[in-house]
């Protein structure tokens, strides 16, 4: 099939496109290096200190901080439960932003309104509420304080924004008219689903689960308070950094958070090569 029919420009960057220039004005030349010295600043030089103190002892020292029993459980803990929970967003949170879009009901402003506010509550503000309905003095008569329940519940208090709000813009931009086409010639809800509106989806699910994922393995705030911070039981990273920089041990803490770095950037980009060969088969 030709590139007519498709209506595809398949013309190379700077090269007859219009609106692409193959070379840089000066005010976006200008442009280009202010934004390059601030995020320089704000990520590039940071995570090169980090990585430059982390291999202080060489490859020795991570395998000393990995060999530690205490650092293993905390990164086993922190990982299996921020997997766990970027599993219950993908479905609850595709859920969440199906019902804001497609159906209308009471209230629905409202919960529009309410899915930010893990994004916009400190996160130790958060620990206390979690504290305060899941402690102790519940008033649900619910009690998983100092309990691995605890962390799986406060990562997925203030990771359920993510999914929410990258698949909900998708979402409200799809032309609802193909799938009432596909109904009338007798596809069935599933086929609808599953052939047009997932593939739509997927890139923006992935998204949003990279986003919770990263998210979760760097959370602190909302678990100091009601998890405990109990060692091998409810110690996530984030805290046995914290232990390591306040024993004064700066290269395992650095050692430590490059390991989680490296295990960010295997699962955002497993993530993003699941949406795009599921998106090809869609």
């Amino acid at each position: 099939m030709s590139t007519a029919v498709l209506g595809q420009d398949t013309r190379s960057v700077g090269r007859g496109r219009p609106g692409v220039h193959s070379t840089l004005t000066r005010g976006s030349s200008v442009g280009l290096g202010v934004a390059m010295i601030w995020f320089s600043l704000l990520v590039l030089i940071p995570l090169a200190a980090i990585v430059v103190t982390a291999g202080q002892d060489g490859w020795q020292g991570y395998i000393d901080t990995l060999k530690n029993p205490q650092t293993w459980a905390a990164i086993r803990l922190t990982v299996t439960q921020s997997l766990l929970v970027t599993l219950v967003n993908v479905v609850m949170g595709t859920l969440i932003a199906w019902v804001l879009v497609r159906d209308r009901f009471w209230g629905r402003g409202v919960l529009d309104v309410l899915i930010d506010i893990p994004f916009a509550m400190p996160t130790i503000v958060a620990g206390l509420v979690l504290l305060g309905l899941y402690g102790p003095k519940s008033p649900l008569g619910i009690n998983v304080a100092n309990q691995r329940t605890s962390v799986t519940l406060a990562l997925a208090f203030v990771t359920l924004p993510f999914i929410v709000r990258t698949v909900q813009p998708v979402l409200a931009e799809l032309d609802t008219d193909v799938e009432e086409a596909a109904a009338s010639l007798g596809a069935n809800r599933g086929t609808i689903l599953r052939r047009l509106v997932l593939p739509s989806l997927v890139p923006a699910i992935a998204a949003g689960a990279a986003l919770s994922f990263a998210r979760a393995i760097s959370e602190y705030g909302s678990l100091v308070l009601l998890s405990g911070m109990l060692p091998y039981k409810t110690e996530v990273v984030s805290v046995r950094v914290y232990s390591f920089v306040e024993g004064g041990d700066q290269t395992g803490a650095a050692a430590l958070a490059t390991i989680m770095l490296a295990v960010a950037l295997f699962v955002i980009v497993a993530l993003d090569i699941i949406q795009r060969r599921v998106a090809r088969r869609g």
